[in-house]
């Protein structure tokens, strides 16, 4: 691997440990304080918000600026609101308002940092779709090991020693994560149009996603499954406790499981895609993650809810692994920070719908209702895009990137 990703890769796994103790300790937080789905729902759909109000404009910046500066101060700022928010939890005025507040801000953060990292990506390593996928692979790998392994039961038991605990421990995953990032090395980005202005850059970005029916169907796959795992997860906590009769800890262990799917899925992505052709293995993984959440909601104990989330994590592995190297492997770099921020824009604008459905399920039809209509929605999701993302448009588009990236080099 170049010379940086072991630090880049390092910075993203102990953030991503983090994010495990969040994921665990923020809903859980939200649960102390009330039992309403409604109220669950908001904080569920709170961290969503800035991607639909700011996505495809937060993309167009990433392109105007140093994408590794981008990312450590994000990093900063993110550190800096959960001791804010440790402290609150300190003085117990923590408050559901207060908490989607919180997961808003974390998530504007997210945007920033996240778009920068991809687009930092392939210009550390260059464009070649192999090298891209072992590195989305291993980064891949390392997030859902922090972020699921560990993360999860840690928060968990964090939050019974009190309720900053896990906050704060956030807050230093954040802050280690801002000087890894900081040492990375200072990479020769696209040189921006800065004659242009930011809103006619972003809907340049936002144009250039919905011409190509390949990035469609690569963006719209995320788009309606975050509708379809929004409803899960915001119910789920309720879920385990009242129907599998899961307490505090072993609600952080089903989320180890399905951590555990998603490591194994991002670890064998390489090899699905060169047996299958990505665009079949994407159609595949899509099929895989609705089996797996129509076998969660008819589990009847939390050893099958188990199993079920360890698959349907398996597929997104997979999933998070193929698309985004694809992407970053045929997606001009004066473009990268606009596609992906759109991508993850169309996916984001999404998942609020989804967490509010989910609530109004749950509160309408019982908490099963939610998950029974994701893993319908995400089969239907899997017809409807397997002609966008065919292997025979994955091939030419690959095709299209070398010859694109020979002329700007000036070989033909």
């Amino acid at each position: 691997m170049v010379v940086g990703f072991g630090r880049l890769w390092a910075a993203q796994t102990v953030s991503s440990l983090g994010d495990g103790v969040s994921h665990a300790a923020l809903p859980l937080l939200a649960l102390s304080l009330t039992r309403e789905p409604m109220a669950l729902a908001v904080v569920a759909a709170a961290g969503t918000l800035p991607w639909v109000l700011f996505g495809v404009l937060g993309g167009a910046l990433v392109d105007r600026l140093d994408r590794r500066r981008a990312m450590w101060v994000t990093d900063v700022a993110r550190a800096v609101l959960l001791v804010s928010a440790a402290v609150a939890a300190l003085f117990g005025v923590l408050s559901i308002p207060l908490l989607a507040a919180v997961a808003f801000l974390l998530g504007l953060g997210g945007l920033f940092f996240d778009t920068a990292a991809t687009a930092y990506l392939p210009d550390l390593l260059g464009r070649d779709t192999v090298l891209l996928e072992r590195a989305n692979s291993r980064l891949r790998g390392a997030q859902t090991a922090a972020s699921g392994f560990v993360g999860p039961p840690v928060g968990s038991a964090l939050l019974v020693v009190g309720r900053a605990v896990p906050l704060l421990a956030d807050a230093v995953s954040f802050a280690v994560s801002a000087v890894l990032v900081r040492s990375l090395p200072v990479v020769p980005g696209p040189v921006p149009q800065a004659h242009e202005s930011l809103l006619r850059q972003a809907r340049a970005g936002a144009s250039y996603v919905f011409r190509d029916r390949l990035l469609l169907g690569l963006a719209l796959r995320p788009a309606v499954g975050n509708v379809a795992f929004l409803a899960v997860e915001t119910v789920l906590a309720l879920f385990a406790h009242d129907r599998l009769g899961v307490g505090t800890f072993g609600f952080g262990l089903l989320l180890t499981a399905e951590a555990a799917g998603g490591l194994l899925g991002a670890g064998v992505a390489s090899v699905l895609g060169r047996r299958l052709g990505t665009g079949a293995a994407l159609s595949c993984t899509a099929a895989v993650e609705g089996c797996a959440v129509l076998g969660l909601a008819v589990s009847p104990d939390a050893y099958v809810a188990g199993v079920a989330l360890a698959v349907c994590g398996a597929g997104m592995g997979a999933t998070m692994v193929l698309g985004p190297s694809l992407r970053q492997a045929i997606v001009p770099a004066a473009l990268m920070g606009r596609v992906a921020s759109t991508s993850r824009m169309l996916a984001m604008c999404a998942a609020p719908f989804g967490a509010f459905l989910g609530g109004w399920l749950a509160a309408a039809y019982g908490v099963r209702a939610p998950l029974c209509a994701a893993g319908g929605l995400l089969l239907a999701m899997t017809v409807v895009t397997a002609t966008m993302t065919s292997n025979r448009r994955v091939e030419a588009a690959l095709r299209a990137a070398r010859v694109g990236d020979r002329v700007r080099e000036g070989v033909v």
